[in-house]
């Protein structure tokens, strides 16, 4: 019936404009090509057909075998079937399911109740970190209360340089990063456990760090420079690592400090023998084994040695592998003639703790020592001239085995060699937390340093010293926190830029008594925004006696407060810093940390 339509449309086309040729023969081609072209569309209709049957097939034979998706929350079993017939094929399960270890855990698969904690094969890795940014200020003099007295501070510097006063400053303080896990191995009972931590600063440049008085290698923010280990731990026999860490004398009193970090900070005095702030026994020590046992009764114990990785007999060279001289600072540090590691290195080291908690109690003595630490710098401050200084030669060749200092006396080189001897710290320690969340602490704490009789004029390092702190918690979010901290007087002194404790040339008579006491005073207010963010304000002032030098901020500040002058202020090999003692250090601090 098409084709006469067709047909009959093009006869009355030709007739309406007499331009074709009624034709007979012309207008029976025209028909049969249509047929030809209706017959090649039915075709093209059938296998089309085709093909949609085939794809029906298929998909309904997927829709049979696919899992169907649980039902929504107010979707009835009928139209999740529709639900699940109208959803695209889902793909093989091979394709899309991650590999199961023995343990039923996928990789990196998170764990609940933990926000940074992740499964790994037969094993768990976590992520943590702390971030503590403050804005202080902070005076060197509080009052201005220097003594300047001619009779003492000689020509050289008769007047404190620079400004002992308040300075501003931004601080970042004990900030890090790092990742801890274990791995369970296979016929082995123990785990394979690892730590990775780092350092940073956010508010200076990473990089060397220099004063007048101290030069460091060591940076800030350089991978894993604080405690990165690697061991083996169960829960029945204990763990056993190696790496470097912060040693058990100070771990075991970590809870005694609710200033850390802060300008009150009790390593202001606590293992700090001479004052400065560097923490002689509340550092990391490198390079070392240790065994952690497991809590038995109450009872827990840890035992940590460190060899000291030094080829000289007298310690005065860097430790293998390190970039410092162990105890701190680079042999270049301002102050130090001659040049080596002889201003409180050391060979090897052994700490240990133990522990005893009972509910709120928590109780623990410990025990450290430092072998052969050589302090032969404190005799060259006091008498050593160079034989070429200031004739543009090398000055630096004073060691055990040689010297060109010139001494007036032969004792008096005999007692640079003499002064490098074995150092060591013992502490008790309790703290108690009452039913009104009210914890109190102390420690008592006695140090050592065992130089022959005739250096113990000058013998500052060995002193006792005491701590005692209060946290009351006022609520769930907001705690106040006192602390009080006092070194007792030592035995000697070696005397500084304005102290008149200096001996006479043979270091045996005219030495005065040496008033080199302190006390730290301190508190701060914390308040929680959340279980890791907190705001708080602390404010601390260090009170020295005549002869002592104790400072603010020790113990993981980037901005110390020291009783150093501007003098020397270039630092470095030819620095020559001044030291005023018996000022009053105070200041106000702060600041936001993040703990995750």
């Amino acid at each position: 019936m098409r084709k006469y339509v067709l047909g009959a449309t093009l006869v009355a086309v030709g007739v309406g404009f007499q331009a074709l040729p009624a034709s007979a023969d012309k207008l029976d081609d025209v028909l049969a090509r249509l047929d030809k072209i209706e017959k090649r569309d039915a075709a093209l209709a059938n296998e089309n057909a085709a093909l949609r049957k085939q794809l029906k097939k298929r998909d309904d034979a997927a829709i049979k075998n696919a899992t169907p998706a649980k039902p929504a929350s107010g979707i009835t079993p009928a139209n999740a079937t529709v639900l699940t017939a109208t959803r695209a094929p889902t793909p093989p399960p091979a394709l899309v399911a991650p590999e199961i270890d023995a343990n039923g855990h996928g990789f990196l698969e998170h764990k609940k109740g933990n926000p940074l904690t992740f499964y790994t094969p037969g094993g768990e890795i976590t992520g943590y970190g702390n971030i503590d940014v403050s804005v202080d200020d902070t005076t060197k003099a509080l009052g201005g209360n220097i003594n300047n007295n001619p009779a003492t501070t000689g020509g050289s510097e008769p007047l404190p340089l620079g400004n002992m006063g308040f300075m501003p400053a931004i601080s970042t303080n004990s900030s890090y990063l790092g990742v801890r896990g274990f791995q369970r191995l296979p016929n082995f009972p123990f785990n394979f456990v690892y730590q990775l931590e780092m350092g940073f600063d956010l508010s200076s440049t990473p990089g060397l760090k220099q004063s007048n008085s101290n030069l460091s290698d060591q940076v800030n923010g350089a991978m894993f420079n604080r405690n990165t280990y690697i061991g083996f731990a169960n829960p029945e026999f204990g763990a056993i690592k190696i790496g470097k860490t912060t040693a058990p004398y100070e771990r075991s009193t970590g809870g005694f400090n609710p200033f850390a970090g802060e300008l009150g900070d009790m390593h202001v005095i606590m293992g700090n023998t001479g004052g400065d702030n560097r923490v002689e026994f509340g550092s990391r020590l490198d390079h070392a084994i240790w065994y952690e046992s497991p809590t038995i009764g109450g009872f827990q114990w840890n035992v940590l040695f460190s060899p000291g990785q030094n080829r000289s007999i007298a310690n005065d060279n860097i430790a293998a592998g390190e970039a410092d001289c162990t105890g701190g600072n680079d042999p270049t540090s301002g102050g130090l003639s001659p040049t080596a590691c002889n201003d409180g290195a050391f060979g090897n080291a052994i700490s240990a703790n133990l522990s005893y908690t009972n509910g709120p109690l928590y109780a623990t003595i410990a025990y450290e020592r430092h072998y052969q630490v050589n302090r032969s710098s404190d005799i060259t401050a006091i008498w050593g001239t160079p034989q070429n200084f200031g004739q543009g030669g090398a000055y630096d060749t004073c060691n055990i085995y040689t010297c060109d200092l010139a001494f007036a006396s032969p004792y008096q080189r005999q007692l640079f060699f003499q002064d490098i001897a074995d150092e060591d710290a013992f502490k008790i320690a309790a703290l108690y937390t009452f039913a009104t969340k009210t914890t109190v602490g102390g420690i008592f704490e006695m140090m050592h340093r065992y130089v022959a009789p005739d250096l113990q004029f000058q013998n500052e390092r060995q002193r006792n010293g005491s701590w005692l702190f209060l946290t009351q918690e006022l609520t769930p979010n907001d705690s106040a926190s006192v602390g009080w901290a006092h070194a007792f007087k030592a035995n000697g002194d070696p005397g500084q830029h304005n102290d008149v404790n200096l001996p006479t040339a043979d270091g045996l008579a005219g030495y005065a008594s040496n008033d080199n006491n302190a006390d730290m005073i301190t508190a701060n207010y914390k308040h929680k925004f959340g279980p890791n963010l907190t705001w708080y304000t602390d404010v601390a002032t260090t009170i020295n006696g005549y002869s002592a030098h104790y400072d603010l901020g020790a113990g993981g500040r980037s901005v110390t407060t020291d009783s150093h002058s501007a003098f020397g202020g270039t630092g470095g090999l030819l620095s020559v810093p001044h030291l005023w003692t018996g000022t009053t250090l105070a200041g106000v601090s702060s600041g936001i940390q993040w703990r995750f």
